[in-house]
């Protein structure tokens, strides 16, 4: 299968908001084995709109659009598709209730042109808007299928997550089982990653094998197809297992894993408690990880300690240390990751001080980052960073890679971790 995606909205092309819409549905399709091979994006011109459409139909089995459903005159997307197919535009009295109460429950008074969002395209299948007013549609010609969603991705995301992908196997691959799995790597870049599994990727049939980098992570998304879902699974094991086997070291999760719900999921598991110093990142780490739901069972507490004299006088560095080592080195790290360990009395502690940027910093150059890590009872232990981003670049890749330190010396260790 072929698809485009047709983003309608004038402020897109004026760069006022970036059309994030087409990728997440890319990211969507591709975990059905649906290929997209153009984004469109086209501005609230109805001529414009309708040669887009007709570009798109000789290219794309399935073009969906995102935008031009709400109530006002530039909201043109429908009324474009249904003279196009010459469709009738007709009212869904469920979506006319919807929006009714929306506004009872708002207490504000409805217009008419509010109505217009109940406006759907005759022998549609419409789709359900839970988190909005105008309802999307998935309509199906001879040679086409349709898919209208609303701009706005607090909407169009979960519509099309939980409305329109569970009918897209049905309407595709009736007899065809298509299951995607994402493996999660930090610590290695892309071109490192790709080259490892180099060969896995000019000779692959099925499963299909895509990398993608995104925020100095790395995945790779094995999609397989088969008969039933039991027989996908096994073929997609077999790859995983061999890519395992090359770069498993780097491997910190899979699927909706995220680097800190991956280690709140180790540390819980393992029933350690965690704490942190913070120097360069100013509680940017802690923040980070309470992010995930559930660190509250194992994340104890921190102290920012951006200066000398914190770190000294309230956290307990020796002065010695700095003196000898300064802020920006190793012995500094492990020493803020020992005294919060102790002061917070927990299983872990961390330290962490660099250089964020633009200007060196405690006579070390911009970018110079040392993590420090106080794990039980084992001998603390201190990584290097050399960073070349912006400032708060900088601090958010030394977050990632402190969690990406820890979970890997967690496994080193004998803990459970994948």
């Amino acid at each position: 299968m072929k698809a485009e995606i047709i983003a309608v909205g004038s402020e897109l092309l004026l760069g006022q908001i970036s059309n994030t819409n087409a990728r997440f549905i890319s990211s969507q399709l591709a975990e059905l084995g649906i290929d997209v091979y153009f984004h469109t994006v086209v501005g609230d011109n109805p001529k414009r709109l309708l040669n887009s459409i007709e570009i798109a139909e000789n290219r794309a089995d399935l073009i969906i659009f995102t935008g031009g459903l709400g109530p006002t005159k530039d909201d043109l997307t429908k009324e474009t598709i249904s003279a196009h197919l010459n469709k009738k535009l007709v009212l869904d009295k469920q979506a006319l209730l919807y929006i009714e109460d929306f506004f009872k429950r708002m207490n504000r008074e409805m217009t008419e042109n509010n109505k217009k969002q109940a406006l759907v395209l005759e022998g549609c299948t419409v789709l359900p808007n839970k988190n909005g007013m105008a309802p999307g549609m998935l309509l199906t010609t001879e040679n086409h299928s349709y898919i209208l969603l609303p701009g706005p991705p607090k909407e169009m995301e979960p519509m099309f997550q939980f409305e329109a992908k569970p009918l897209l196997p049905k309407l595709f691959n009736e007899e065809t089982v298509i299951l995607s799995h994402v493996m999660r790597f930090y610590g290695i870049g892309e071109a490192e990653l790709e080259t490892r599994v180099q060969d896995l990727l000019d000779n692959q049939t099925n499963p299909t094998l895509a990398p993608l980098a995104s925020d100095g992570e790395v995945t790779l998304r094995l999609t397989a197809k088969s008969n039933s879902e039991a027989e996908a699974w096994e073929k997609i094991e077999l790859l995983q297992k061999e890519i395992f086997d090359r770069v498993g070291e780097y491997v910190y999760g899979y699927n909706n894993d995220s680097l800190a719900s991956k280690l709140q999921e180790i540390l819980v598991e393992n029933q350690l408690t965690i704490s942190a110093a913070e120097s360069m990142t100013a509680g940017l780490f802690q923040s980070e990880i309470a992010a995930v739901k559930g660190m509250g069972a194992v994340l104890v507490g921190g102290m920012i300690t951006y200066t000398e004299s914190i770190k000294v006088n309230q956290l307990g560095v020796e002065q010695q240390v700095i003196d000898d080592f300064g802020v920006v080195s190793s012995e500094c790290a492990v020493a803020m990751a020992t005294c919060i360990k102790e002061k917070f009395d927990t299983n872990i502690g961390i330290g962490i001080t660099g250089a964020a940027g633009p200007d060196a910093h405690g006579g070390q150059p911009a970018g110079t980052v040392w993590i420090g890590i106080a794990l039980n009872d084992m001998s603390p232990v201190s990584y290097k960073l050399s960073l070349s981003g912006m400032r708060n670049t900088n601090r958010l890749r030394a977050v990632k890679f402190t969690i990406h330190y820890l979970i890997r010396l967690l496994r080193e260790q004998g803990y459970k971790t994948i």
